[in-house]
């Protein structure tokens, strides 16, 4: 059997973290985080932010395990899920939903992030029926080189009574006097090390972030989402994890994820006002132009789904399918949306929106 090449620590007893460096990245990250969370809050309907933004994460979030799809395929498995060809966009819509079951699972269990919800979110994102890993043989190796650069936790009893551990830590909010986004950053990295998954940890660690934000109120609801920073400095990321575990050295490890915060929060803030005066535009134009078709629920459902359909609108807004299709097609005549079709489908793309999330992702 593989012998773990690295003693997890206990993160209780972790000291001597607050150096000049972390205080400096600690409190720029929470400024960004704090405006974003009171912007956020300006959008009338938060399933909006949910529903988009949890998608452009799952996009980044994928691409880092080299999982690729475009914005336009993405869009197109939210519209027809059951003729989905392409096995990357499927994997992002999976991970979305897998970041909302544990969004939902948080706010059952009273803000508590349980191993259940962890193990049920990688059920879900993998499409599998086990949890965590029961059989030796796990070794992180060099994409390239094929040598092994990691060892995690190889018996059975060893990864749950570490997974268990965790589980305390994340939810004690008594025992740490730990900034939040530093808790945030040690979680991660304890996850990463004990790696409980046969496949997917890296996806279902990146969701635990954001769930985690939630969960102390730094967020009110999963918008910050880090994987985009990451991607951007991917050899960074996994040099900086292994670097912890060669040296015990935590200090370069959080400032980069605290950089990666702060960068986020900033990111996502501009994509939020930007949604936010589309939205105020769309809004007067519809009730200049179209008073007798504006209503919330209409202008929510053009931001909710960027590509749309009739059936969208019929549930949505509780109308007939006609009705639903005539409001659709006037929408498109009036230069709201651009109409589009697949096979014997019509659907409806809010242009200006999908190129937001385009100029994000460049």
């Amino acid at each position: 059997m593989l012998k773990p090449s690295y003693q997890l620590p206990d993160l209780t007893s972790l000291a001597g973290l607050e150096t000049i460096e972390i205080f400096k990245a600690l409190a720029t990250a929470n400024r960004s985080l704090a405006e974003l969370k009171g912007r956020a809050a300006a959008i009338p309907n938060q399933g909006i932010l949910i529903d988009t933004l949890a998608l452009q994460e799952a996009k980044a979030s994928s691409e880092i395990e080299n999982i690729v799809t475009t914005q336009d395929e993405l869009f197109q498995a939210e519209l027809f899920p059951e003729g989905l060809e392409s096995p990357a966009a499927k994997e992002v819509a999976l991970y979305r939903d897998a970041l909302k079951f544990g969004f939902d699972k948080l706010r059952q269990t009273d803000g508590l992030i349980t191993n259940a919800t962890i193990v049920g979110m990688f059920q879900l994102l993998k499409r599998r029926t086990d949890g965590f890993r029961q059989t030796p043989g796990t070794a992180l190796k060099n994409d390239r080189s094929g040598e092994i650069v990691y060892v995690p936790p190889q018996d059975q009893r060893e990864i749950n009574a570490a997974m268990s551990e965790l589980e305390r830590f994340i939810n004690d909010d008594q025992r740490s006097t730990l900034d939040p986004l530093i808790k945030m950053a040690l979680i991660h990295h304890q996850f990463e090390s004990i790696h409980p998954f046969p496949d997917g940890n890296g996806r279902i660690g990146r969701i635990l972030n954001v769930l985690y934000l939630t969960r102390v109120e730094l967020l009110e609801i999963p918008i910050l989402y880090l994987s985009r920073a990451i991607n951007n400095s991917k050899s960074e990321y996994y040099r900086l994890l292994q670097h912890v575990r060669d040296t015990g050295e935590w200090e370069d490890w959080l400032v980069y994820i605290l950089k990666a915060v702060d960068e986020t929060a900033r990111t996502t803030l501009d994509l939020v006002e930007n949604i936010r005066g589309q939205m105020a535009s769309a809004k007067k134009r519809l009730r200049d132009e179209l008073p007798k078709l504006y209503s919330q629920d209409l202008l929510n459902n053009l931001f909710r789904h960027p590509y749309t359909r009739i059936d969208f609108v019929q549930n949505e807004l509780g109308i007939t399918r006609q009705t639903a299709a005539k409001y659709l097609d006037t929408l498109a005549e009036r230069g709201f949306l651009t109409k589009h079709q697949s096979g014997r489908n019509n659907y409806y793309i809010n242009a200006p929106l999908v190129a937001l999330f385009l100029k994000v992702s460049e």
